[in-house]
This record gives C-alpha cells, structure tokens and sequence, in this order.
C-alpha cells in the first residue's frame, strides 16, 4: 500500500508539473524511455524508434528537434519524478532509517529493469543529458542524504558522532559502482540486489543501538 501510495503522489506531482506539457510530447517521452530502457540509447536509432513507438518519424520530430533532445527531456522527466517520490517518502516515513529503506526500494523498482549500457550511452553520447544526471545526484540527492543524517541524529537512532558531509557523500558516489561500474556485471547482480545491501550497509554504519535495533525488527517483519 505504501508503494502504491507513493506511486499515486508522484504521479499527481508528475502532471501538476508537466500540466501544460503537449499531450502527444508527453507521450511520446513516456513510451521512448520505456524502449531506451529496455534496449539502449545508442541502438536504438529514431526509425527503431518510430517502429517500436507505431508512429513515423516525422511525428516524433514535430516534438522534438533531434535524438539529443528527445533523451535530454527524458532525464528531466525522470529526475523530476525522482524528487517527488524522495519527497514523499520524507514526509511518509517513521523516521529516517524507515525513510532510507523506502527510498532504496523505489529507487531499485524503478531501475531494476534498466539495460546498464544506458547509462554508458548517456556518458558517452549524451553528455548534456548526463549532466543534469550528475548535477541532481549530487544537488538534489546529496542534500536528501544529509538532511536524512541530520534527521537519524536528532531522532536519537543514528550516531552523534557522524560526519555528515564525508558519509552523505559516500552514499551518493557509491551509485556510481552500482551504475557504472565493472565490479558488478549485470544480469549476474541486479539494481534492485545492489541498491537493497548498499543502503543495509549505509543504514548500520550509521545506526546507534536502538537504530540497530529498529532496522533488525523492521527487517525481521518485512521477511516473515
């Protein structure tokens, strides 16, 4: 049900923002991520494309000006869908350590089935795109992670002697071994395998005792 609800709110957020979005624009942005993907950004040209979608080219120009364009509008959508979910989960949440544990969990939902040659396909062929990436990773996202540490410590359930600059930063460049590293060939280690021990792991490095003991009955409930 909390998965569900999370999902409804950012969906709300999600037209709200794109209210005055062209309805034919938005469309196509929701059924070219699902393609991209599934199979890549870099092989799948625009007449894959257009095939894939059941539409000609032409159409999808009349939206959007190139490749570049169409994949940078995707990364903007995403990442705003990103924020409204992160949010709710803050304003959801028991605590911080509940509030990581939710978010891990969506994150890896909604990566879980993303082929990994996307994310070297944007480094590589889409750097405009790649970027908005890296400036909401450690923008938006590092400023959840420290507010979240910040939250654990004044919550009496993570340690008081943690340095929350050094730790926060931790977290979010440990994506990138998940994301873009060789260290975990896929399909062999999923998003969703990876993303549920990386945040255990986080959570009990920082956890006090009764944190510790918090995440072990919660984790104890969830696997009953």
């Amino acid at each position: 049900m909390e998965t569900f609800f999370t999902f409804l709110v950012s969906i709300v957020y999600f037209f709200y923002k794109f209210a005055d979005m062209d309805e034919k624009r938005l469309e196509i942005l929701e059924r070219a991520s699902a393609v991209y993907m599934k199979y890549g950004i870099k092989s799948v040209t625009m007449d894959d494309l257009a095939r894939e979608l059941g539409i000609s080219k032409k159409t999808i120009y009349v939206h959007f000006k190139d490749k570049n364009e169409l994949v940078r509008s995707i990364i903007q959508l995403k990442i705003e869908m990103d924020k409204a979910i992160c949010i709710n989960c803050v304003q959801q949440s028991e605590n911080a350590i509940d509030d990581l544990i939710q978010t891990g969990r969506l994150v890896a939902d909604h990566i879980g089935n993303v082929n990994p040659s996307v994310f070297y396909d944007l480094k590589k062929y889409h750097q405009d795109a790649w970027q908005l990436m890296e400036n909401h990773k450690w923008d938006f996202v590092l400023t959840m992670i420290r507010d979240n540490i910040k939250r654990g410590i004044e919550e009496g359930i993570y340690r008081a002697d943690i340095d929350i600059e050094v730790v926060a930063r931790l977290y979010v460049g440990s994506t990138d071994l998940i994301l873009g590293g060789d260290a975990f060939p896929w399909p062999e280690f999923t998003f969703e395998r990876l993303f549920k021990e990386m945040v255990r792991l986080h959570i009990m490095g920082m956890a006090n005792e009764k944190g510790t003991n918090y995440l072990n009955k919660k984790l104890g409930n969830e696997n009953a």
